[in-house]
């Protein structure tokens, strides 16, 4: 299995949100409870490799005095 790069991971991350607001939090298949992600911690994510995409954008992360900058 291949490392998915920052942006199909985002892309991922914001399918399983929209999915979770247009089908819910959780569904009942055959007498079982399928719960998905947290909604929270989506958005967490989705905010980090959004941040993580625009880095590379930019040519990578900077740094200063040998310290990553976020």
């Amino acid at each position: 299995m291949a490392i998915k790069t920052y942006q199909e991971q985002l892309e991922t991350v914001q399918a399983t949100i929209e999915e979770i607001e247009t089908r819910g939090q959780s569904t009942d298949v055959n007498g079982r409870t399928l719960t998905r992600g947290n909604l929270a911690t989506l958005y967490d994510r989705e905010k980090y490799l959004r941040r993580m995409v625009g880095r590379e954008a930019r040519g990578g992360v900077r740094v200063r005095r040998g310290v990553p900058l976020d």
